[in-house]
């Protein structure tokens, strides 16, 4: 299973207990990615580099070639266990680490995005909440919305196999909701 989604949205704490229940391990993409960034060049002293240069925004779509990279290798390098793939793991600005994505997508059929609510303005504040209370930070940067734009972005949406809503469900309720998902799409896939 791939869990994809904005930030905030669950995805490593959901994964985590979604792996425990399959006995599958869990890979959040974070811990690993940089070990396949570098296998293209970039680092994360690239990266606070060049956003120093060039700012956040410009820095991001620099590096969008090696996020697609790291999901590309993470997906096959860890083919039986549950992923947890980042928000800028699904969200590109060029079409072809786009295109990128839904190719090394595109056989999984358990990828699922998860989102707090069906409504985008509530899905937005209730992450912003999240971010703020977990990280300390709203990811509004150099006057762009992140989590906004990361809601937003149809990618996410385009490559999974179904949206799961977690707003006012308790992870372990929402664990639950996406193991049986899996059964139910494994079993149609056998069908």
């Amino acid at each position: 299973m791939i869990l994809v989604g904005p930030l905030a949205a669950g995805k490593s704490t959901l994964g985590a207990l979604v792996a425990e229940r399959l006995g599958h391990a869990f890979v959040d993409i974070d811990d690993i990615a940089w070990s396949y960034c570098a296998e293209v060049g970039w680092s994360l002293g690239r990266l606070l580099e060049r956003d120093d240069a060039v700012g956040w925004a410009a820095a991001e779509r620099e590096w969008e070639p090696a996020r697609a990279h790291a999901m590309q290798r993470a997906v096959a390098e860890h083919p039986d266990a549950v992923i947890a793939l980042g928000a800028g793991y699904t969200s590109f600005t060029d079409p072809a680490c786009a295109e990128e994505v839904r190719r090394a997508l595109a056989p999984v059929p358990d990828v699922i995005h998860l989102l707090p609510s069906p409504d985008p303005e509530r899905s937005v504040t209730v992450l912003r909440e999240r971010a703020v209370a977990a990280r300390g930070k709203d990811w509004i940067i150099e006057g762009r919305d992140w989590i906004a734009a990361w809601v937003a972005d149809p990618l996410a949406a385009e490559v999974a196999a179904a949206t799961v809503f977690t707003d006012g469900i308790s992870p372990a309720e929402s664990a639950d909701q996406l193991v049986a998902l899996r059964e139910h799409l494994l079993a149609e896939l056998a069908a």
